[in-house]
Formats: structure tokens, sequence, C-alpha cells
């Protein structure tokens, strides 16, 4: 599963920039990867992990602007069609884990 953050905050004042860098960072340091600006998702193996992943986030949502959460399966997510451009395959994408012991 996918757990995709779109979000559009102000940036006028001071505050609003520095709550716009706060929930970035948020975002950056939960394991969010960056699809492109204000568009963040995360990987989470099961349906209870996407859903304190949700929690999580709506725990440190900026005070203004807009922010949507939207869970899809690996399955939905694999069908993006990219129009223009291509994906970035800088970081490994998967669900795959590798465990040491």
């Amino acid at each position: 599963m996918r757990v995709m953050v779109l979000f559009d905050l102000p940036v006028v004042t001071p505050e609003n920039k520095r709550n716009y860098v706060r929930f970035r960072k948020f975002l950056i340091k939960s394991g969010f990867i960056m699809m492109q600006e204000s568009v963040y998702t995360k990987l989470a193996p099961n349906p209870s992990v996407a859903s304190a992943i949700v929690d999580n986030v709506r725990k440190n949502k900026p005070p203004e602007g807009l922010v949507q959460m939207m869970t899809i399966t690996e399955k939905q997510y694999s069908k993006i069609e990219f129009v223009v451009g291509s994906g970035k395959k800088k970081i490994l994408e998967s669900d795959e884990r590798l465990v040491i012991i």
C-alpha cells in the first residue's frame, strides 16, 4: 500500500513559511518520498500501518492550508501513467525487505 499526501500551503508570511518547512521536513523524516512538488508518498506494508501513518500526518498537520491524503494499493500505484517526463529511480521504492539477523 501507499499513503499519498498532497498539500498546498500558504507561504505569504514568515510564520507560513516556517509551517511549510516544518511540515515538509516532518514528511521527509517520517520516510515519505517526494513524487513532485507538494506530493509525497510512503510505502506501508499493510492497512493498519497505513492507518497509523495517516494518523501521524493528521497530528503534525500545519494550522493553515490544504492537506489531502489518499491510501492506494501497490497495483493502483504501479498504474500511474507518465504523460510527460519520467519517474526518478534514485531511491529504491519497493516493499521488499532485507533482514539480517
